[in-house]
C-alpha cells in the first residue's frame, strides 16, 4: 500500500515539472516571436548607399568652386585695402603740401584773400612725389668671420612720402645661397619695391639706390628689364643713385630683418636637423635633399625634382624649373645631385636635340648606330685623301661621325655605288623595307606627320590637339596648324571614345602611370632603339600638358 502511494507521489510529482517545463518552453517562444514580429513593424534604416563617382565628382567640383571664390573675395578684399591705404597716402601727402603752402603765404595777403585759398585734391595718378628706398643683403655681410654663415638673405623696401614719412615697410626672407651675390638681391629688392609702389596706386616716385653697378644695369639683364617694364607703368619714374647717407632707414631695416632671420636659423640648425617643406610633395624634407634650381633659386626635393625631370626626358621634351610659370632650363651639371646617370645621359641627348633646328637634323641610316647628327658635323669624305670616291659622289655623300658608315644625304640610306640618287629612287621607291612597312601602318592606323619635321604622331588618348617634339601644333583630325593655342579649323577638340576607356567588366581603366613602361624600354636598351618585326626605327614617347588638358601621343621618328 506504501509503494503503490510512493509510486503514485513520484509519478505527480514528476508530471508537475513537465508542466512548468512545458510553461517555460511557451514563454520562451512567446517571448521569441514578440522579438521576430518587432523588426516588420518597426523595420531598421537600411545601410547608407556608397556614394558614386559622379557624386564624389560633383563634390569636389562644388569645393573646388568654393575655394576659387574664397580666394576670389581674399584678392578683392586685398585689392579694396590696398586702394584704402593709397587714398589715405594721396590725401596724407595733399595735406602737407597744402599746410606748407598755407605756412608760406604772407600776412598781408593772409588778411586778404587767406579764406579763399584752396588747393584741390588731384585726381588718382597725380600729386606728390613719392620716394622708393630699396635693399638687399645676405647673412655673410653681417656675421662674423668666426660665425657659421646660415646662407639666408632678406630684401627690405620702404615707401616714403613727400615729407619723407614712412607709409610702407617691406622686409622678406630669401635664399641667399642660391642668390647669385649681393647684385641679384638688390634687383630683386628693387622689383619688390617697384610692384608695391604699384599696388598702392603711386604714378610719380623717385627710386633711390646707393649700388652704383645696379645703377649702371650692365649685368642682370632678366631682373633690370623685369624693373624698367614695371617702371614704364609709372606716370613718373626715376632711378637715381645717391650716397649711402639717404638710405640709411632701409639699410637699418634690412640689417634688423636679417639678423632675425639669423637667430631664426641658429634655432633651427641647435635642432636635430634643419628641414624645408617642398611645395611639390608639401613634405618636410631634409636641407641637404633639397635642390636649388640655377638661375631663378626655386627649391625642391630631390624626389620631386628627379620624378618630374624623368618624365619630361622620357616624354620627349627638355626639363624646365617646376615653378609654375618659371621657364629657366635646368642644366646637366646642376642636376647631377639628384638624376641618375642614365636620365643624365638623356638629358645630355635632349640638349643636343634641342639645338639642331628639326630642318638640320640627321640621323645615321644603319641600324646598328642611328646617331643625331646635325649638318655641320657631317663628315665629307672627298675632303680626305681617298681614291675610292669620285667627284661626282662629292655632292650627297657624308659620313656619320660615330660609326663612320657612309650614306648619301640626299636619300638618308647607305651609300648607292656606281648608282645616282635618281637611278636609285626609281629602282627603289621605298629606301628601305621598313620605311614601307611604316607609311603601310601609318595609312592603317591613320596616323599623323608633322609638317615641320616629318616625326610620324598616333593619338593614343584624350584631345585632336596635338603638339610636336618639335613645336609644331596642329589638329590630329584635319591636319590644320593651331595658332597660339588656337584652332585655325572646326574640327571637334576630343571624342569621348579617347578620354573614357571602360574594360570588359564595365569598369573604368585605371591607367598606370606610363612611366614604368618607359623605365623598361630604356633600361633593357640603352641605345633608346626599337625593333620589332623586321620595323626598325628611334621611338620617342611624348606627352604634352596645355593649360590643365592632356595630349597624348605617340612619336615615331624614323631614320629618313
Amino acid at each position: 500500500m506504501s509503494a503503490a502511494l510512493h509510486h503514485q507521489l513520484s509519478l505527480a510529482s514528476s508530471a508537475a515539472l513537465s508542466a512548468s517545463d512545458h510553461d517555460l518552453a511557451f514563454h520562451l517562444q512567446l517571448s521569441e516571436a514578440i522579438q521576430a514580429s518587432l523588426p516588420s513593424n518597426a523595420a531598421a534604416p537600411a545601410p547608407p548607399e556608397e556614394p558614386s563617382d559622379a557624386s564624389c565628382a560633383l563634390e569636389i567640383h562644388a569645393a573646388d568652386l568654393a575655394r576659387a571664390e574664397h580666394d576670389r573675395r581674399d584678392a578683392q578684399a586685398c585689392r579694396a585695402y590696398h586702394a584704402r591705404a593709397a587714398a589715405s597716402v594721396r590725401v596724407a601727402a595733399h595735406d602737407a603740401l597744402f599746410a606748407r603752402d598755407l605756412a608760406a603765404i604772407p600776412e598781408d595777403r593772409w588778411a586778404h584773400d587767406g579764406d579763399y585759398f584752396e588747393r584741390p585734391l588731384p585726381l588718382e595718378g597725380g600729386g606728390a612725389l613719392f620716394r622708393v628706398l630699396f635693399k638687399g643683403m645676405a647673412s655673410r655681410e653681417v656675421v662674423g668671420p668666426r660665425d657659421r654663415d646660415p646662407g639666408v638673405g632678406v630684401l627690405a623696401v620702404a615707401i616714403c612720402g613727400p615729407r619723407g614719412e614712412v607709409v610702407l615697410r617691406i622686409h622678406k626672407p630669401v635664399q641667399a645661397q642660391a642668390q647669385q651675390g649681393r647684385m641679384m638681391l638688390e634687383a630683386m629688392a628693387l622689383v619688390e619695391g617697384l610692384n608695391a609702389a604699384l599696388a598702392l596706386g603711386t604714378r610719380t616716385l623717385n627710386v633711390l639706390t646707393d649700388n652704383k653697378p645696379l645703377h649702371n644695369h650692365k649685368r642682370l639683364v632678366d631682373l633690370i628689364n623685369e624693373a624698367f617694364s614695371t617702371k614704364q607703368k609709372f606716370e613718373q619714374c626715376e632711378i637715381l643713385c645717391v650716397a649711402r647717407t639717404q638710405v640709411n632707414y632701409v639699410t637699418k631695416l634690412a640689417t634688423d630683418s636679417l639678423r632675425t632671420q639669423i637667430a631664426k636659423a641658429a634655432a633651427v640648425s641647435a635642432g636635430k636637423e634643419k628641414k624645408e617643406n617642398c611645395t611639390i610633395c608639401l613634405e618636410d624634407t631634409d636641407v641637404s635633399k633639397i635642390h636649388a634650381v640655377e638661375g631663378c633659386a626655386h627649391r625642391f626635393c630631390f624626389s620631386c625634382m628627379k620624378e618630374r625631370v624623368k618624365v619630361k626626358l622620357l616624354h620627349g621634351m627638355l626639363p624646365a624649373c617646376p615653378q609654375d610659370g618659371c621657364t629657366t632650363k635646368l642644366t646637366v651639371e646642376g642636376s647631377k645631385m639628384f638624376l641618375s646617370p642614365r636620365l643624365l645621359a638623356i638629358m645630355v641627348q635632349r640638349i643636343k636635340e634641342a639645338q639642331i633646328p628639326p630642318t638640320h637634323k640627321i640621323y645615321c641610316p644603319y641600324p646598328k648606330c642611328s646617331a643625331l647628327m646635325s649638318m655641320r658635323e657631317l663628315i665629307h669624305p672627298m675632303q680626305a685623301s681617298s681614291s675610292k670616291y669620285t667627284l661626282v659622289d662629292a655632292a650627297t655623300l657624308r659620313k656619320c661621325v660615330k660609326c663612320s658608315g657612309s650614306f648619301c644625304i640626299s636619300c638618308k640610306v647607305p651609300w648607292h655605288h656606281q648608282m645616282t640618287c635618281y637611278d636609285y629612287k626609281r629602282r627603289y621607291p621605298h629606301a628601305r623595307l621598313e620605311d614601307a612597312y611604316l607609311q603601310n601602318l601609318a595609312r592603317q592606323r591613320l596616323w599623323r606627320q608633322c609638317i615641320r619635321c616629318k616625326h610620324m604622331i598616333e593619338l593614343a588618348e584624350v584631345c585632336y590637339h596635338m603638339t610636336c617634339v618639335c613645336g609644331y601644333e596642329f589638329c590630329y583630325t584635319c591636319g590644320k596648324e593651331w595658332k597660339e593655342k588656337k584652332a585655325t579649323c572646326s574640327c571637334p577638340l576630343w571624342d569621348e571614345r579617347n578620354i573614357i576607356r571602360d574594360d570588359p567588366q564595365g569598369n573604368a581603366a585605371i591607367h598606370d602611370d606610363p612611366e614604368d613602361e618607359y623605365d623598361d624600354y630604356y633600361d633593357e636598351d640603352e641605345n633608346n632603339y626599337y625593333v620589332g618585326e623586321g620595323l626598325q626605327y628611334n621611338v620617342d614617347y611624348h606627352r604634352q600638358y596645355d593649360g590643365g588638358d592632356r595630349h597624348h601621343g605617340h612619336f615615331y621618328q624614323y631614320n629618313r
